[in-house]
């Protein structure tokens, strides 16, 4: 085994939305991108953090009496301090009701092939281990290495991805890979970089090597449905033409919102910046496939 290690956000067990058959799903922690609807918030930073679950939490205060200077202030819950220089560990170990604990779990490559293999049994199937995040490239060594060992031990391996990497990275990767979902959010760079943060050059790129290599046919292109965002004719239209150029066989799967990802924000003292927004109704989302249809698709994947 390597030396390599990686922080964990979730392990999923028993997925069956994150590719074929029931799937373990790997959650890595960091993302370069700061999409405006993040699925996930608690996995958009690379370093841990100390979380507080209110539902958990018996107000003991053993945390208070336990804590060091500057590392937090109780107002009836614990308040930590984001600037804190040191760990959490203290107050970690000592409550009694896991209330206050790491958002992530540090992993060596053999600690986390354990894990999976515990759930090989479910993958007989078609299943298999599915890497998202997060972004997966962003702990790349560990990437590289984890799907080696899978590949070894004959495991279904997939990769959910923004894309967002350098084309030598994912060239090393996908060989690795056998099912690849590619998020393709918005065409426009201009408005890439206004929803996500970031230029849509390094990931339009990447789709272009993906869907011209050999690999092409295990590929899936995903764009979420976001209301008010990128949920437009323009956008879906300009995604399509740009994928069914370069393989008229693609398959492409478009997801409607999922409003539930917002009840996370409070868990890591973020505002959903989106507010209320309601899933598309099965009429829109015929409208939507009627678009990228027009537009060149003939693979939609359905949900």
């Amino acid at each position: 085994m390597t030396t390599s290690k990686a922080y964990v956000f979730d392990i999923k067990r028993f997925a069956v939305h994150d590719g074929y058959g029931i799937r373990t799903t790997i959650f890595f922690k960091g993302c370069p991108l700061r999409c405006k609807w993040c699925q996930n918030p608690e996995g958009l930073e690379t370093k841990p953090r100390v979380l507080w679950f209110e539902k958990n939490c018996i107000h003991c205060r053993l945390c208070e009496k336990a804590s060091m200077p500057n590392q937090m202030h109780y107002d009836e819950r614990p308040y930590f301090n984001k600037e804190y220089s040191g760990n959490f560990d203290n107050l970690v170990h000592i409550c009694p009701s896991s209330a206050i604990r790491y958002d992530s779990t540090l992993y060596t490559v053999e600690e986390l092939i354990s894990k999976i293999e515990e759930d090989r049994v479910f993958f007989k199937r078609n299943g298999g281990v599915t890497f998202s995040g997060g972004e997966p490239f962003l702990q790349k060594d560990f990437l590289v290495d984890i799907l080696k060992e899978c590949k070894k031990r004959g495991i279904h391996t997939a990769i959910e991805s923004s894309f967002y990497a350098n084309l030598e990275l994912v060239k090393q990767v996908v060989p690795y890979l056998d099912l690849i979902f590619a998020d393709l959010k918005v065409f426009d760079e201009t408005d890439h970089k206004a929803m996500t943060g970031v230029s849509n050059q390094k990931i339009l790129q990447n789709i272009e090597y993906l869907l011209t290599s050999e690999h092409k046919d295990k590929v899936i292109i995903r764009t979420p449905l976001i209301p008010g965002y990128n949920a437009t004719e323009r956008n879906l239209s300009q995604i399509s033409s740009f994928i069914s150029s370069l393989y008229p066989e693609v398959k492409y799967e478009l997801l409607n919102y999922n409003p539930l990802a917002s009840s996370k924000y409070d868990l890591v003292d973020m505002e959903y910046e989106p507010g209320k927004l309601k899933p598309f109704a099965p009429d829109e989302l015929e409208t939507f496939k009627n678009i990228v249809k027009k537009a060149g698709i003939k693979n939609i994947i359905e949900v």
